[in-house]
C-alpha cells in the first residue's frame, strides 16, 4: 500500500570535471546548460517533493542559481556518486533519495515516477533502479552496463560483459541498466561502511558493492531511453534530438577493432639517419610499442602500413609481435582494405594514423582517421581527429589509450593488477 507520508528527494550529481567531456554539466543544449534540462525534467516528477543539484564546483553552482535552481556544495573527494549522495543526505532530509545523473537531459519524468511509486508501494524495496531491453549489438559494448534479474525483478548481477552468455546460440534477450537509483535513508548510511569487493574493482560498477554485501536491488522495466551524454559525439547526438535536426553518427572509439598506423612521422619523428655503413636508423618511442601491445592483448588488432621498407622497420615490427603489416606500399587505400579483411574488421571498425599527404588515401578508406599534431594543415583538415602528440613522441599511444578508455578497459592503464595480466606477453 502506498505511503504518502514519505518524503522523496531527487538529487542530481553534477561534477564539472569529466575525463572525456570537461565542463559537461554546463554544455549548451538548445540554449540551456545540460544540467538545467535535467533539473527541469526532475521538477515534473509528481511524487517527489525535493529536487536539488549536488556539485563540487562553483561554476556549476553559480549557473544553477542563475536559472533559479536549488543546489548544495559537496566535497571533491568522494570515490563514488553514492558517497556523494550520502553527504547530501546530511543536508537534505528525506525518506527516499533518487540519484538522477546530471548527464541525462532526455530522462522521462514518468520513468522516475515509476521508480518512486515502486518504492513507496513496497516498503521491502530498499534500493531501486531502472532497466530496458537492448539488442545483441548494444549488449556487446563495454560502456553499456547489462543486468540480469531473478523472477521477482531483483538484480542478480550487473556487468559490462554481455550477460547471460549465449553458449549454444540460443535466442537471447538483454537488459541495459539505466543508472538511476532510489535509496532508503538507511542504505546510504550503511554504504560507506561496506568493503569494496573484487567484483566492483574488476567491473568498476559501484552497485556491485551492495550486491556483494547481500542487499537486494529491485529493477523496474521501462521503455528504451534516450542517450545520455558521455562524449562529445553523444553531446552532438542529444543536441540533434532535442532540436529536431538530423544527426549522422561518426564511427566511435568503442567500436574500433583495428588500428592501422603509418611509420615515418607517426611512430618516428620522421628523421632518417644513416650510419657510416649506410645502414638506415630510426628512432621509435617506447610508449608507442607499449600501446600496440596493450591494444593487441585487449582484442584490438594493430597493423603497420609503410610506404618504405627496411630491415630496421621489419626488426621493430617483429620485436613488437605485430603480424599484420605491409611495407613499400604505393596504394594505401587498397592496402587498408586488405588489412581489414585479414583482421575481420569493417570500415567503421577501423582507424588509421597518418602524418602526410601519402596517408590521405588511407584516411578515406578507414572509418576514423587521426593526424599527428605536426602534420600539415591540409592533412589535419582531412582527418577525423587531430592528436595532441607529434610524430615519434607517443602519438600512437595517445590513440591506444583513448580506445582502451572508450572500450571500458582503462583499468589496464592505471592498475598494477590489471597490467600484470598482460605484461608477461609484452615487449616494448
Amino acid at each position: 500500500m502506498a505511503t504518502t507520508e514519505q518524503r522523496v528527494a531527487i538529487v542530481i550529481p553534477a561534477r564539472y570535471g569529466s575525463t572525456r567531456l570537461p565542463g559537461k554539466p554546463l554544455a549548451d543544449i538548445a540554449g540551456k546548460p545540460m544540467v538545467q534540462h535535467v533539473y527541469e525534467r526532475a521538477l515534473q516528477v509528481r511524487n517527489a517533493q525535493i529536487v536539488v543539484i549536488a556539485t563540487d564546483d562553483e561554476r556549476v553552482a553559480n549557473t544553477v542559481r542563475g536559472f533559479g535552481g536549488e543546489c548544495v556544495m559537496t566535497s571533491q573527494d568522494h570515490p563514488s556518486g553514492t558517497d556523494r549522495l550520502a553527504e547530501v543526505m546530511s543536508k537534505i532530509d528525506a525518506d527516499i533519495y533518487i540519484n538522477l545523473q546530471g548527464d541525462e537531459p532526455l530522462v522521462r519524468p514518468t520513468d522516475i515516477e515509476l521508480l518512486v511509486r515502486g518504492m513507496l508501494d513496497d516498503v521491502n524495496v530498499n534500493i531501486g533502479t531502472l532497466c530496458h531491453t537492448i539488442d545483441a549489438q548494444e549488449a556487446d559494448k563495454p560502456n553499456t552496463v547489462k543486468v540480469v534479474l531473478d523472477n521477482n525483478g531483483n538484480a542478480l548481477y550487473f556487468s559490462r560483459s554481455p550477460i547471460p552468455y549465449p553458449r549454444d546460440n540460443v535466442a537471447m534477450s538483454y537488459l541495459k541498466h539505466v543508472g538511476v537509483y532510489g535509496y532508503r535513508q538507511q542504505i546510504l548510511i550503511d554504504y560507506s561502511k561496506l568493503p569494496t569487493p573484487m567484483i566492483e574493482d574488476a567491473e568498476k560498477l559501484e552497485q556491485l558493492r551492495l550486491l556483494a554485501a547481500g542487499y537486494c536491488i529491485r529493477a523496474y522495466l521501462v521503455e528504451p531511453t534516450g542517450p545520455g551524454v558521455d562524449t562529445p559525439e553523444c553531446l552532438e547526438r542529444v543536441r540533434a534530438l532535442m532540436t529536431g535536426q538530423s544527426f549522422t553518427p561518426q564511427p566511435a572509439l568503442e567500436h574500433i577493432k583495428l588500428v592501422i598506423t603509418d611509420v615515418d612521422g607517426v611512430l618516428t619523428d620522421g628523421g632518417i639517419y644513416y650510419d657510416s655503413t649506410g645502414e638506415c636508423l630510426k628512432r621509435f618511442h617506447v610508449r608507442d610499442g607499449m600501446g600496440m601491445r596493450l591494444l593487441e592483448e585487449n582484442g584490438v588488432r594493430v597493423a603497420v602500413l609503410s610506404g618504405r621498407d627496411s630491415a630496421t622497420l621489419r626488426k621493430r615490427v617483429t620485436d613488437l609481435g605485430i603480424t599484420l603489416c605491409q611495407f613499400g606500399v604505393k596504394d594505401k587505400a587498397s592496402a587498408c582494405l586488405e588489412l581489414m579483411s585479414a583482421a575481420g574488421a569493417t570500415v567503421e571498425q577501423t582507424a588509421c594514423i597518418g602524418d602526410d599527404c601519402i596517408d590521405l588515401p588511407a584516411f578515406s578508406a578507414c572509418g576514423m582517421s587521426f593526424a599527428v599534431a605536426d602534420a600539415p594543415e591540409y592533412v589535419k583538415a582531412s582527418a577525423t581527429r587531430i592528436l595532441s602528440a607529434t610524430g615519434g613522441t607517443g602519438a600512437f599511444r595517445e590513440v591506444a589509450d583513448a580506445i582502451l578508455m572508450a572500450q571500458g578497459k582503462g583499468a589496464v592503464l592505471g592498475s598494477a593488477a590489471e597490467y600484470a595480466k598482460v605484461m608477461a606477453r609484452m615487449a616494448q
